[in-house]
């Protein structure tokens, strides 16, 4: 808790200083700047700061260095923070409705993807963030997650009995792998350290963070399970918002929805290199794993979703 505390009085004080040039957006993110978070800030700092002539300043603060995701929730509800690119994992304790999108082998295609998160259902999502003292602006990705282990190849549910795997702090991500058989353990990110001392055998990420955090040099196999498809979502704080003029509102609004769209063609288009590349470090991929034997053991999660969450999903699977 100290540290909560320290983390935003420094981010205050920032905002303070900075603010007689006129608006500051402090914007946290847990990754570094070679992710793709980073990039989709950089270009919303761009953007923004273009389209306000100057009057508004964008400060990235990358590699953790204000907090965990969950720290940085915490921080844009007292506006300690006014923005932020954070997984949809960490995010279900603060919008129960975002689960929706979490359950697990749910989207096949970039498509189906799309066409949820920009459509009704999506915006639909993203308005419940209010109820939480937060601004939803606009789906990014992580892409689809795929599990590595430094144990054993995987290729069926019945491989992942036992194995210690890093999941986000979501009790949703949680239970998918328990339900797999796994001893999901949450912990935030970044992890090289424990996967290197092998307090956990392994995670689960998509092939970008998997690559661009080195976990080829701790993690020997990679298996293409694609279970879930990991969603980011610019975040802000609504204190912020609702004292900017209208014109900025709308900036911010245009601004998220179009680096979240450059941000997913980036993505998108490096997935062939990043697996190529993980291949040349010598990681042991099985591109076709079993997936049937693990939609055997999720989909009885289903039975688990109430509420808004389950009706969200009721219309996704609908579709």
């Amino acid at each position: 808790m100290k540290k909560i505390v320290y983390i935003i009085g420094a981010v205050l004080m920032l905002s303070i200083t900075a603010f007689a040039q006129g608006y500051v957006i402090n914007l946290g993110i847990v990754t570094t700047p070679k992710s793709f978070h980073y990039m989709a800030a950089k270009k919303f700092k761009e953007i923004v700061e273009k389209g306000s002539n100057g009057d508004i300043k964008v400060i990235i603060h990358h590699s953790g260095s204000v907090g965990n995701e969950t720290s940085i929730l915490q921080q844009l509800q007292l506006n300690a923070l006014q923005m932020g690119v954070i997984t949809a994992g960490p995010i279900d304790k603060f919008v129960p409705s975002i689960k929706a999108i979490e359950f697990p082998f749910l989207f096949d295609s970039y498509a189906k993807v799309d066409k949820i998160l920009d459509g009704k259902i999506g915006q639909a999502i993203l308005n419940d963030f209010k109820s939480a003292n937060l601004i939803g602006y606009h789906f990014l990705e992580n892409g689809f997650r795929n599990i590595t282990n430094s144990k054993r190849a995987i290729h069926s549910a019945k491989d992942v009995k036992g194995l210690k795997i890093r999941v986000m702090n979501s009790q949703l991500q949680i239970d998918i792998w328990r339900y797999i058989g796994a001893n999901p353990t949450p912990m935030p990110w970044p992890i090289y350290t424990q996967l290197s001392q092998h307090v956990i055998d392994g995670q689960e990420n998509p092939l970008a963070v998997i690559d661009q955090y080195k976990l080829y040099e701790v993690q020997k196999y990679l298996s293409l399970t694609r279970h879930v498809y990991s969603a980011l979502v610019f975040v802000g704080s609504k204190t912020f918002y609702d004292a900017l003029p209208k014109k900025y509102q709308k900036l911010l609004y245009s601004a998220t929805k179009d680096a979240s769209v450059y941000e997913r063609g980036l993505n998108r288009n490096k997935a062939k290199f990043f697996l190529k590349d993980l291949r040349k470090h010598g990681m042991i991929i099985d591109e076709h794993p079993d997936l049937a034997s693990f939609k055997k053991k999720v989909m009885p999660l289903k039975k688990r979703f109430t509420g808004i969450a389950k009706k969200y999903l009721d219309q996704i699977l609908a579709q």
